[in-house]
């Protein structure tokens, strides 16, 4: 009997991770829920096994080098990791904008990601047919103002995954990004805005239909379960109404 693969996902607590894990272990993967919520991927655990299907909940911070480490001795083989934990900060412009903001972008963003992948890819290799997903953005392939330190951050994402693909072409490890543009969540406006549900509402008003964490989760998991073989180097997903990070039609 085939072992069932095993994912890891980042950031599960809410919106596009929590979204990720239900669709992946849906799609027959084993789900390990990885944020520094414990109750909400514990909540989010329950609910999966309860629909029939297999997760684990782990709290970690992906920027705690020690613990990251601690937490890849779990694994001998690994199927997939979505390196999903980020998040943007503050929208002030480069002459104002707070330094702390763009370290703390900076270190989730992309030291998270690089300590997760690391840690991680031995067991990916190990098993013969891994899959590395980084959750990018389009502030990663191109500005906006007010967006510095989160596209900096996001560029750095990018940039990861590219030199990453490149240095272990030959091993049995894909590099799969995918870029959302607008995606309306639960937290990603709010925690950006400190909490200002006003600031946050501003950002969706008069769009139509942004997309939703599940349409992000969608486009991970068809990424993820395409033939070995194919890698789905890049894929930039927007709502219809969005032709670019500045150019957005609003009904009001």
């Amino acid at each position: 009997m085939a072992a069932v693969p095993i994912a890891v996902i980042t950031g599960a607590s809410s919106g596009i991770g929590a979204a990720t894990a239900r669709q992946l272990a849906a799609a027959g993967y084993r789900v390990v829920l990885t944020a520094r919520r414990k109750d909400r991927i514990e909540a989010l655990a329950a609910e999966i096994n309860d629909a029939g299907h297999q997760a684990t909940a782990y709290a970690l911070d992906v920027t705690d080098r020690n613990a990251v480490d601690e937490f890849a001795t779990a694994f001998r083989s690994l199927a997939v990791l979505v390196n999903n934990a980020g998040g943007a900060l503050g929208a002030d412009p480069v002459a104002t904008g707070d330094p702390a903001d763009w370290r703390q972008m900076y270190e989730t963003n992309v030291i998270g990601t690089l300590n997760v992948t690391q840690a991680l890819l031995p067991a990916l290799t190990e098993s013969g047919d891994g899959t590395v997903v980084i959750l990018s953005s389009t502030a990663g392939l191109a500005t906006y103002e007010g967006g510095g330190g989160y596209v900096a951050a996001k560029h750095g994402e990018h940039v990861l995954a590219e030199t990453l693909r490149l240095e272990i072409v030959g091993t049995p490890v894909r590099v799969i990004e995918v870029a959302p543009g607008m995606v309306k969540t639960e937290g990603f406006a709010t925690t950006r805005f400190r909490g200002d549900t006003e600031k946050a509402a501003k950002v969706y008003a008069g769009v139509e239909a942004p997309l939703t964490a599940d349409d992000v989760a969608d486009t991970i998991t068809w990424a993820v379960t395409r033939p070995s073989h194919v890698n789905i180097d890049l894929l930039v997903v927007r709502p219809r109404a969005q032709a670019s990070n500045a150019k957005v039609h609003r009904t009001t």
